[in-house]
């Protein structure tokens, strides 16, 4: 059983970290940041082709995080594959006994370094969870019998701020009938979305394990990019204050994740957190010290 799994039915505070393949086969610097957190988290999420731009895939990363005795969760899009290769790339974590897989739409080829690359989206984060269901259960998406089939953990993603909340909600109930067990967030950072969340999910009675995002702030300029430009995600002013007064700017922003996390898991509001660093992995064990984890 995958420990992502088995952590959540036994109702622990459940711990992911997204680790993001380089731009080459060096994943040297990788490797070591994951092996800092191992028996600290229950995942690392490996980012498939993040913001539509060229990295080792995730499926390779995957499988050299597992041989070095890391739990990987697999990202797969549908952007840049149809049905055939997507069930090639599911069954291919079958074979390497990955058992994590998120599924996502993917962001547009024109927001990435290949602009000119042509999109497949032959199939959105539903249809992925819906293939990857059918696989699990034996059959490929033609009806045929497979020899050996996966085991799947299926996850989605969510953005709790969202106008209006009702439809992103209905929306994560169809990724539950595709077979979602569990949801990572877009980064959250102030109690009042999440309770608000939490209480849209609740009137809607969705059944599903829902870990919140964490991006550490690096700057006040940071905050204020993403309050204009990043759909979903809110940072208050107090915490834009915050950094731009703090002398050490990294530090405090990882002292306000830390911070967050505390806050988070002490409300019952989730059943876990998803810790994205974005290009500084190597600080995630820090953010884990801060939050007591």
């Amino acid at each position: 059983m995958s420990l992502l799994k088995e952590a959540f039915e036994k109702g622990e505070f459940a711990i992911t970290a997204e680790m993001a393949p380089p731009k080459g086969t060096d994943l040297s610097h990788l490797i070591e940041c994951a092996k800092k957190i191992k028996g600290r988290v229950q995942g690392v999420n490996v980012t498939d082709f993040q913001s539509a731009t060229l990295k080792a895939t995730s499926l390779a990363t995957c499988k050299v995080l597992k041989d070095a005795g890391l739990e990987p969760v697999f990202q797969i899009t549908g952007r840049d594959r149809n049905r055939i290769a997507i069930q090639g790339e599911l069954l291919s974590a079958g074979v390497f006994e990955i058992e994590n897989v998120l599924a996502l739409t993917g962001d547009y080829t024109a927001t990435g370094d290949h602009p000119g690359a042509k999109p497949v989206y032959d199939l959105d984060s539903v249809g992925i969870l819906q293939v990857a269901s059918i696989l699990n259960g034996g059959k490929d998406m033609g009806g045929t019998d497979l020899k050996g089939k996966p085991d799947f953990f299926l996850g989605a993603c969510v953005t709790p701020r969202y106008d209006p909340l009702e439809l992103q909600v209905i929306k994560m109930k169809k990724k539950i009938k595709a077979g979602a067990k569990f949801f990572q967030t877009q980064a959250v950072y102030d109690m009042e979305t999440l309770k608000k969340f939490k209480e849209e999910t609740k009137a809607q009675g969705v059944d599903a394990k829902v870990m919140v995002g964490i991006i550490p702030l690096k700057s006040a300029g940071m905050a204020k990019y993403m309050n204009k430009n990043v759909p979903g995600i809110f940072v208050p002013d107090e915490l834009i204050d915050r950094m731009k007064n703090a002398e050490d700017k990294v530090q405090e922003g990882i002292k306000i994740a830390g911070e967050f996390i505390k806050a988070v898991k002490e409300s019952g509001l989730c059943d876990g957190v998803h810790i994205m660093a974005i290009g500084a992995e190597e600080n995630v064990p820090l953010i884990l010290d801060e939050a007591g984890l």
